[in-house]
């Protein structure tokens, strides 16, 4: 989010070829999730952000058992820019533009989260009581 707007890129590449989605892909191996995010959005987008919490899941089962893990982010710096290969626009967008763009189905689902979402979500556990050292941990903040 900056200036109450939400970043989105447009998919340039199947799947989701011409719709609007926010930025994301695929863990590299031994790569922390929150480094993932943070690489996939500058890449995308041209944007640095930084992780703030976990904010939704989507479970999707089939043949290949897909888990999405959504976050929101504070933004850094950088003007959106496209990479030109899966993504050929990017832009920060308000919840009236985003209503009259092609958005895909859990992209609207997410922005609901941006824009309604109430509860703070899970954070990064910074100080766990057991270190586990190469793991990525979240929790329900204990500083309401």
């Amino acid at each position: 989010m900056k200036d109450n707007k939400v970043l989105l890129v447009r998919r340039a590449i199947d799947p989701g070829k011409g719709l609007w989605t926010n930025p994301g892909g695929y863990i590299e191996q031994h790569e922390p999730i929150e480094q993932t995010v943070v690489r996939e959005v500058l890449e995308e987008s041209g944007v640095s952000a930084m992780v703030k919490e976990v904010v939704a899941i989507r479970d999707l089962p089939r043949d290949i058992h897909n888990l999405y893990v959504a976050f929101s982010m504070e933004y850094i710096e950088g003007e959106p820019c496209p990479d030109g290969m899966e993504v050929d626009a990017a832009g920060f967008f308000s919840l009236q533009e985003i209503e009259h763009m092609n958005v895909a189905g859990f992209t609207r689902w997410l922005v609901d989260v941006a824009f309604h979402g109430k509860n703070q979500g899970l954070i990064v556990d910074q100080n766990p009581i057991v270190p586990l050292t190469g793991y990525s941990l979240f929790r329900v903040s204990t500083h309401l």
